[in-house]
């Protein structure tokens, strides 16, 4: 475990220093770190005992996630929106719906033992996007811009705005071998969190936002101060929305777009800190997977499931965005581009994880092989395909 513990670490310190070559070539943090965890998922199931992984699992999730939806949100910005919102907002508005629409339909036809809901809860859980999969396609100026920016407010956005998805999905799924009054019990409790979730994240983010606006006035904070009240502010809105019955999730999520788009002062520096803890937390996220997650799911793989994964990276993915799209008037090679630029990455792994832990389901193997190989061949394919792709699109269109 020492071994293990040093060769992370090694892995962690080596990515970092050489960070701006790796994001050149071909080769993607999540490639390395997937295949890293591949390669000692034996060693660390071998060291550690099932408790502390299960905890440690679980934990790792819990905290990603939170911190991934209010760093997302918290970079939204309505008054850029205002003049290039209508490819995001389709996208987001009857792109994301469709998807799961579709995914729901998809999953159902190709394995009906598992039931409507649990065919919606699959869906739903693949359904949220990650651009870091992607990261070139982001940052790239040969990109044009608003592609690289449709795809980045999309992926910051849909993460959240598919946890209700989720949340209602994952009732349904683990209902769906109980009575009525447990069901009806079950939906209402999740109703309530949807509705106080939202009302807690608005009421921490503006709060913090306008203490740290008055703090900036009155000189009294230092910019790590600033820092570490943003990452407070993330794990308030979780806790007191639990607190009072609300989703925590949904609370941190909304919690980051109001603290955003309340604050006055320069959230630059801010944002940096949160970017540094976020690679970080990726690396382990994505170690995490490789290790445990994606090795349990090839065990229970099957050429269905492997059909689904294959559907939900294409089809299920970019028909939804190609309809969405109609009327915008671009081109059919930029519709292409925004439906293949759907990875799945950290969300669909974390909720995953969380939804396990807290639901029984039926057909459990075959969720998690289908949620393993999505997110397996997307690190893989999206990783491979952004750089000749954003390459692609940089070209002249044919005459």
């Amino acid at each position: 475990m020492t071994l293990a513990a040093l060769i992370i670490l090694l892995a962690f310190a080596a990515y970092s220093l050489f960070s701006k070559s790796i994001a050149r070539s071909v080769v993607t943090l999540p490639i390395l770190f997937t295949a890293l965890g591949l390669l000692l998922s034996d060693r660390l199931n071998a060291a550690l005992p099932a408790a502390l992984i299960y905890d440690g699992k679980k934990i790792l999730a819990e905290v990603t996630l939170v911190l991934v939806l209010f760093s997302d949100a918290s970079h939204v910005r309505f008054n850029k929106l205002k003049t290039d919102w209508q490819l995001p907002a389709r996208m987001l508005v009857i792109g994301l719906p469709l998807t799961v629409a579709l995914g729901t339909a998809v999953a159902y036809w190709l394995h009906p033992a598992s039931g409507w809901a649990m065919a919606l809860f699959t869906a739903a859980v693949l359904t949220p996007t990650d651009a870091a999969l992607g990261q070139t396609v982001v940052t790239s100026d040969k990109v044009p811009g608003h592609l690289g920016q449709t795809i980045n407010i999309e992926s910051g956005l849909n993460d959240g705005l598919a946890l209700p998805f989720v949340l209602f999905g994952a009732v349904l799924a683990s209902t769906s071998a109980t009575g009525l009054e447990t069901t009806t019990g079950l939906a209402l409790e999740a109703l309530q969190q949807v509705t106080l979730g939202p009302l807690v994240g608005i009421t921490v983010g503006w709060s913090a936002a306008r203490a740290m606006d008055w703090t900036k006035a009155q000189d009294t904070m230092n910019q790590a101060g600033g820092a570490v009240v943003f990452l407070c502010t993330a794990f308030i809105a979780y806790v007191l929305a639990a607190l009072v019955g609300g989703n925590g999730f949904i609370a941190a999520f909304v919690a980051g777009m109001v603290f955003g788009n309340s604050f006055q002062h320069n959230i630059r520096t801010i944002s940096t800190f949160m970017d540094s803890e976020g690679q970080l937390l990726t690396m382990a996220a994505f170690l995490m997977f490789g290790a445990f997650l994606l090795p349990a799911g090839l065990a229970y793989a099957t050429p269905g499931t492997l059909l689904l994964s294959v559907l939900f990276l294409t089809v299920v993915r970019m028909l939804p965005i190609f309809l969405s799209l109609a009327g915008t008037g671009l081109p059919l090679r930029e519709k292409l581009f925004l439906g293949w630029f759907g990875p799945r990455g950290i969300a669909s792994i974390l909720f995953t994880l969380l939804m396990i832990d807290q639901f029984d389901f039926p057909k459990e193997e075959a969720f998690l092989a289908t949620v393993s190989l999505t997110v397996g061949l997307s690190i893989l394919l999206h990783g491979l395909t952004a750089g000749p792709l954003t390459k692609q699109i940089d070209k002249p269109k044919p005459r």
